[in-house]
């Protein structure tokens, strides 16, 4: 099955946003052994919407679209798709009925417009999207698909596991396609893509490296005449990929590192405090993430000056011999939030955040301490990027350093 996808919207043109959407569904579409043969922006204007979509439609067997199905003017998805098949749009009765459900149930008066989102052709079947107003589109014609998906990120995902994932699955018979995403944090790309060179040469299952804001992760697929067999396929690549990342691997497929590190700290009756100089609240913000979050995480402070730093109880004295931004302070604050806000864990994190230098250090020195009472543990990294990447950089990196501290503490010897 040959597929398409065209993301739609002038902002994408205009580079206002990233189209993050056709990135999501192109890694999505292998592990149904669909081939993504072309990927297409077009702005909101409808001739070219049309053009543009009637290509598609003659080239491929699967079309999936996203964004253009606003209540605005300028959404134009679904007049360009009932242009292209010559169709008549009308609006299903039912359909609006739902969207107006919806505005009632958030005490929303609903604008007049957004009753054009309730409008198909008799060629669609509308999509339910429980995250917002927008229905998506489901054609089947002549031998081809069409899906149509809503622009919002959090939407499209949602509505393609819940709605057109299902769908194609059914549609689609013969080898069972399955994957495993294994990852991993504290190598760069290259050394990575080095480390692994062996297997990226297995056709069945395939590995692809993908750098991410969390780190490195390995993505195995392995193809099968069925799922059990595939399994085993993804089980052996795993195994030799562990055996060569070892301690790098923090998680896989939908782990988070703050999910990761909560678990840990359940599971061993542990709370976790932080206290934060450079990252400006991150590492609490990344934390509470995590589901559950309140069953282990005490709370964050945050120190973006000297006199907040003493204010918490880091000592000055110290602060005027090493400067804030070095080990010795990231120890203190780590022990200091512990001890204020009775946690049995604290990290503390301090460093260079830019865009100049800081007490003779460049912008992206990072200094992480971590402090579990009779366990002490502190860690220099240094990371290129602007504030932004340096921020997160230092968030992952000190649940990163959390999780292996409190592996250790299990070993032998610890």
């Amino acid at each position: 099955m040959k597929a398409e996808i065209i993301s739609i919207g002038t902002e994408l043109l205009l580079g206002e946003i990233t189209d993050t959407n056709a990135s999501y569904l192109a890694g999505q579409l292998p592990l149904l052994g669909i081939d993504l043969y072309w990927i297409s922006q077009v702005g909101d204007n409808r001739t070219r919407l049309t053009e543009v979509l009637e290509r598609a439609w003659q080239r491929s067997d699967l079309v999936l679209t996203t964004g253009g199905l606003g209540p605005t003017e300028d959404d134009l998805t679904r007049e360009a798709i009932a242009e292209m098949l010559g169709e008549e749009l009308r609006i299903d009765p039912a359909l609006e009925q739902i969207i107006r459900e919806r505005f009632a149930q958030r005490g929303i008066e609903m604008a007049i417009s957004n009753i054009k989102q309730a409008a198909v052709i008799p060629s669609a079947e509308a999509i339910y999207n429980d995250r917002g107003t927008a229905p998506g589109w489901y054609i089947e014609k002549d031998g081809h698909i069409l899906m149509a998906m809503p622009g919002p990120p959090g939407e499209m995902h949602h509505m393609w596991r819940m709605e057109i994932l299902p769908r194609l699955r059914q549609r689609i018979s013969g080898s069972v396609i399955f994957s495993k995403t294994l990852k991993t944090f504290g190598l760069p790309e290259g050394t990575v893509g080095e480390m692994v060179a062996p297997l990226l040469s297995s056709a069945n299952p395939t590995l692809g490296i993908y750098a991410k804001a969390d780190g490195i992760h390995l993505r195995l697929a392995a193809k099968a005449n069925g799922q059990k067999q595939a399994e085993e396929m993804i089980g052996r690549g795993e195994t030799r990929l562990r055996s060569i990342m070892c301690e790098s691997i923090w998680g896989t497929d939908d782990d988070t590192l703050a999910s990761v590190v909560g678990r840990l700290l359940k599971e061993k009756g542990l709370s976790l405090a932080v206290m934060e100089y450079c990252t400006g609240g991150l590492v609490a913000s990344t934390i509470t993430d995590a589901p559950d979050a309140s069953a282990f995480f005490k709370g964050g402070l945050i120190a973006y000056s000297n006199e907040a730093l003493t204010a918490y109880g880091v000592d000055a004295g110290l602060i005027n011999d090493h400067g804030v931004a070095g080990p010795e302070v990231a120890q203190a604050m780590a022990e200091a939030g512990r001890l204020r806000l009775g946690a049995d864990v604290g990290i503390g994190i301090t460093g260079v955040i830019g865009p100049g230098e800081l007490e003779g250090k460049p912008a992206g020195t990072m200094y992480i301490g971590m402090d579990g009472g009779r366990s002490k543990k502190t860690v220099k990294r240094n990371y290129p990027g602007d504030r932004f990447q340096l921020k997160h950089r230092a968030a992952f990196a000190a649940l990163f350093e959390l999780r292996k501290m409190l592996i250790a503490q299990d070993q032998p010897g610890a």
